[in-house]
């Protein structure tokens, strides 16, 4: 009997609302430096989570014993926790929205090839790239290599309707040189991750010459600059552009981060942007193959479509599970996620990204006298009052309508809202480049977040 199968047997009958979530992970992760391997792991994770609804109340259970008798016993448990919620609190008014539950098997594109593909030779690639990366520059003290995949099977029954499973393959790829001389270093990353095999991987368009280009940033920035600080024109990159959507706007649009007083609340049909700038939520690549939040469903069974969450300026939608949908009087698009068997769906982003406009970016540089353009997201925070700070990579100069110096990386802050106002141009580039890494709310999630270049105004930190 398939994992599916056993799921359809035990919810057959089932009073109540039963959700069923089979879940198994098989990953591998490499890090290799200075020619050693420093991080060899695989894992695999399996069990079933379990959600129960029972007079408003939710009973919540897992176990790693997916026979017929251990999800029984979980089913049972779940059971008991609600009624003891019940018990506590008394019934209260909560219902689940109406959705389009799947019914489909997916296979993702990819998953057979990197199934198939022995440990061995994957870590023998890495080992490969790290040599020529550290060979590309006399000037390189080290270069990292950082690999890291997983392979997702799913099945989800709930007996409301939804009975669906997938097989996904999802990987990713960071490269890392540091440069040194007289006792200064630098530093230059590139990274990418996708929803697909290698063939994905390698041609991300950020993994595109990644070794010359790494190497030769790094030396570059031993002689670079600091941009100097204050409220600059500037001009974000993709990968900058992914990070304000999913982090500075995103989370504030997440229904129950909402119900908690978000800076976005009560908003739906204000101006929150400039009217170049329209935003999405989205379970597909959006014609840009491998998109690594891409998913079929989500783990509450529910067919995942788009959601558009800014339109010319406008705030229109919030992303919803199928509780806070009931609670909001829309439709779910399939938002609820769960990082592992044992964890309770909750409301998240999928591939989040602003839609092109019409400018071309050198039209775009042209436009700026005096400010910088940009490029590589580093590591950074936002709050749900929508105000964030980031970092990037490296910052290009912009004098007299030219890109001039390469400088120093710098960070970025405002408000979200306030910077996305001051939007004058949109270009008609596209790019996936956030689909490296995690995002944490509790438990992780892979996202993927993108766009065009953005023409806007923000805080620069430089060094006075």
């Amino acid at each position: 009997m398939t994992a599916k199968s056993l799921l359809q047997h035990l919810v057959q009958g089932a009073s109540g609302y039963v959700e069923l979530r089979w879940h198994k992970r098989t990953s591998c992760t490499f890090e290799v430096t200075q020619g050693r391997v420093l991080l060899a792991d695989r894992a695999v994770i399996e069990g079933v989570g379990v959600r129960t609804l029972i007079d408003g109340a939710w009973g919540v259970a897992a176990t790693s014993d997916v026979s017929e008798r251990g999800v029984r016993q979980a089913i049972t448990q779940a059971r008991e926790a609600a009624a003891l919620l019940l018990g506590i609190r008394g019934k209260r008014p909560l219902v689940l929205a109406q959705a389009r539950l799947s019914t489909r098997d997916f296979v993702g594109s990819g998953f057979v090839e990197l199934a198939s593909m022995g440990l061995a030779d994957k870590l023998g690639e890495m080992i490969d790239l790290e040599r020529r990366l550290a060979g590309a520059s006399a000037r390189l003290q080290s270069a990292e290599v950082r690999y890291t995949e997983y392979l997702e099977e799913k099945a989800i029954v709930t007996s409301d309707g939804a009975n669906c499973s997938l097989r996904m393959a999802q990987c990713e790829l960071a490269l890392a040189a540091i440069a040194q001389r007289h006792g200064r270093r630098a530093t230059s990353t590139s990274a990418a991750g996708v929803n697909g095999d290698w063939s994905r991987l390698f041609h991300h368009p950020s993994l595109e010459s990644a070794i010359e280009d790494v190497a030769s940033t790094a030396v570059a920035l031993l002689d670079a600059r600091h941009p100097e600080p204050g409220r600059q024109s500037v001009i974000l990159a993709p990968a900058l552009v992914g990070l304000l959507c999913h982090e500075a706007v995103g989370h504030t649009v997440e229904a129950d981060l909402v119900a908690s007083g978000s800076v976005a609340a009560g908003k739906i049909g204000q101006q929150v942007a400039s009217a170049l700038v329209t935003m999405a939520d989205t379970g597909d690549d959006h014609g840009s193959a491998g998109a690594m939040g891409s998913l079929p469903f989500d783990d509450e069974g529910v067919e995942t479509e788009a959601t558009v969450i800014i339109r010319s300026g406008m705030l229109e939608n919030y992303l919803h599970s199928r509780e806070s949908a009931a609670r909001f009087g829309v439709r779910p698009a399939g938002n609820a996620r769960a990082w592992l068997y044992s964890d309770e769906p909750l409301i998240r982003m999928r591939n989040t990204y602003i839609a092109p406009g019409t400018t071309c970016l050198a039209d775009m540089i042209a436009g700026i006298n005096d400010g910088y353009l940009l490029e590589g997201a580093g590591n950074g925070q936002a709050d749900t009052n929508g105000e964030f700070m980031f970092g990037c990579d490296h910052v290009w100069e912009i004098k007299n309508g030219r890109k001039s110096a390469l400088l120093q990386g710098a960070s970025v802050s405002g408000m979200a809202f306030d910077v996305l106002k001051s939007v004058d141009a949109v270009s008609s580039d596209f790019r996936w480049d956030l689909g490296m890494g995690h995002c944490g709310k509790g438990q992780r999630a892979k996202v993927d977040a993108g766009g065009p270049y953005l023409r806007c105004e923000m805080n620069v930190g430089g060094r006075a």
